[in-house]
């Protein structure tokens, strides 16, 4: 099959591009820089040069693809109306151009925040409509385009989706630990957060454009780990003692990424792996951190 992937040299991208093509894809890659371009040639996809605001360009690729997984995100934490605009636009062209063709639709979602008080599970709706919402209301408006032709398919990942050279939320909490020159996690540190490790996301990626209906949602999670285990793990990485903070004041010790490490993010994958089959077999979180990939480099 022939697939085309945007964010295809991003994080989980380049992991999809690599799974893809040992399964006997043919994949063409979208690349914003030379370098990432030469990456992709390099794995033996093909290139198409572009990033989220090149519509036509997103169009193009995906009339000449037999499916299109949809990974690129601007992840601009200063300018979230800008990172919601430009998702919202992209999910619409990609559909509109796909409708009435059959063809799979794969985009990245994510578990967080869709409930409070419990796991979230594939029966969950995304409670987040419209252009203003979160990720632009990405997810639902794609999941629209079962009614007009297309196989739209929900890749919810857990907000970490770790492995060595991850540079996503438990890096970014470990810089905040150097900085600070402590370990420290938000209140009593028994709120979890879902995780998986990069391998399992991308085998899942796979298996739902070759397996998964119309309409499905998947959850990449192959766990949930506590806020204090991640951080105590953290705290062997960087050699640095371990503290609570104080809920109230984890947004000035975090920054904006306090609200998240406060939170409770759990999430199950029963429906998922029952579904395709899917069984995570990579590392654990914690065990990738107390292996160095979260060290200091």
């Amino acid at each position: 099959m022939h697939v085309f992937v945007t964010g295809a040299s991003g994080w989980i991208g380049s992991a999809v591009v690599d799974e893809l093509l040992a399964a006997g894809h043919e994949v063409t890659g979208m690349a914003r820089s030379d370098a990432s371009a030469a990456k992709l040639a390099a794995k033996g996809a093909k290139v198409r040069r572009g990033d989220l605001d090149d519509l036509d360009g997103i169009r193009a690729g995906s009339e000449a693809a037999e499916a299109v997984i949809h990974l690129a995100n601007k992840h601009d934490w200063a300018d979230q109306a800008a990172t919601n605009a430009a998702e919202r636009a992209a999910v619409q062209t990609i559909g509109d151009t796909l409708s009435g063709s059959g063809r799979a639709f794969l985009l990245a979602s994510g578990v967080a925040m869709l409930v409070q008080g419990r796991p979230a599970t594939e029966d969950d709706p995304n409670p987040f409509h419209g252009p203003d919402a979160p990720r632009g209301g990405s997810e639902n408006l794609a999941l629209e385009f079962a009614d007009r032709g297309v196989r739209p398919v929900s890749l919810r990942f857990a907000p970490t989706v770790h492995g060595d050279r991850d540079h996503g939320f438990i890096a970014i909490i470990g810089e905040v630990a150097h900085r600070a020159g402590v370990s420290a996690y938000p209140g009593d540190g028994t709120n979890e957060w879902s995780a998986v490790h990069i391998s399992d996301a991308a085998r899942l990626v796979v298996l739902g454009l070759e397996k998964a209906p119309a309409g499905a949602r998947l959850h990449a999670v192959a766990e949930t780990v506590p806020t204090r285990t991640i951080a105590e793990a953290l705290g062997r990485a960087y050699d640095l003692p371990v503290a609570s903070v104080d809920p109230a004041k984890a947004a000035e010790h975090f920054g904006w990424i306090g609200g998240f490490f406060g939170a409770d993010l759990r999430a199950t994958s029963t429906a998922t792996r029952e579904l395709l089959g899917w069984t995570p077999t990579g590392p654990t979180l914690i065990e990738d951190i107390d292996a160095g990939a979260y060290s200091p480099r």
